[in-house]
């Protein structure tokens, strides 16, 4: 038996055209997906994605395929799906960890990336540091040492967004057009996790989320983006291939309740319904 986790993102912190191709920094925080893996029969329910990861693992061990029929996997998670909270990315991640770990092996980061990514865009909260990352190809993974301290109020929307469909549309020119601001971001979120200035990571992922807005546009954003500068929140950060956003502030010095009252007594309580109040974590697989 071996048992992993992985956090959920809310959202990216920056995601557009930087070093030459689309790349990400995703915003890990404390909800996770947790896979167990033991000897026994398929579960009828599972997910499709975490057995094609464990047929993935058996391949890249060079174990006999076979072996998939002799192993269950137990992936418990309420992580909400097709929202940009990197759900897939936690289920499949913590999958390979378990998998491998259940037969002996043990996985090393750019490894357990060319897996993932070998099934889908893959978010970099499996890395422990924040981490630009190459979602498509797993060619760069640039980590950031340092985490800023910060809360998070995720906004939760009733919309949903596979990420195969966002990536279904035509972006590059929007991308490229944007690639200045968003040099700029990844600047900030350097810096950022150098010096544990929060604010400056509100920065960045604000100039992104702006960014974003030509892509996949947020309801009631200037709405948003009032509220940020009404209570002086650090910023926001959006989902740029999901539907949640994220309220980046210090709940010690930041008035989370009044906030939420504001958000249910305004407009975009029909966009927002469900608030979640989370912490920036490290992301990574955690083994138990």
């Amino acid at each position: 038996m071996a048992l992993a986790r992985c956090p959920a993102s809310c959202g990216e912190i920056i995601q557009g055209w930087i070093l030459g191709s689309e790349k990400l920094v995703s915003c890990p925080v404390d909800w996770f997906s947790e896979v167990e893996v033991t000897a026994g029969s398929p579960l009828p329910d599972e997910r499709p994605l975490t057995r094609a990861m464990v047929d993935r693992v058996l391949a890249h061990w060079q174990l006999p395929g076979e072996l998939s029929r002799e192993v269950r996997i137990d992936c418990r998670s309420d992580i909400p799906v097709a929202k940009g909270m990197a759900s897939s990315t936690a289920d499949i991640a913590a999958t390979a960890v378990a998998t491998s770990r259940h037969f002996g092996f043990s996985l090393d980061d750019a490894t357990l990336a060319r897996l993932c990514v070998s099934l889908e865009p893959t978010d970099s909260t499996l890395f422990r540091a924040l981490t630009l990352f190459d979602h498509n190809t797993a060619h760069t993974a640039l980590p950031c040492p340092g985490l800023p301290e910060m809360d998070i109020l995720l906004l939760e929307s009733p919309v949903t967004l596979r990420t195969a469909d966002y990536h279904r549309l035509p972006r590059r020119q929007a991308l490229i057009a944007s690639a200045q601001a968003l040099e700029c971001a990844w600047q900030k979120v350097q810096q950022a996790c150098r010096q544990n200035q929060p604010s400056l990571l509100g920065e960045a992922a604000l100039q992104s989320a702006v960014a974003s807005q030509a892509l996949l546009p947020k309801p009631g954003f200037h709405a948003l983006l009032a509220l940020v500068e009404r209570h002086g929140l650090y910023g926001l950060n959006v989902a740029h291939s999901g539907s949640v956003v994220g309220l980046f502030l210090d709940q010690q010095r930041h008035d989370v309740e009044k906030i939420r009252h504001q958000l249910n007594r305004s407009s975009l309580r029909q966009h927002w319904p469900v608030h979640h109040l989370l912490r920036l974590v490290e992301g990574g697989v955690r083994e138990s």
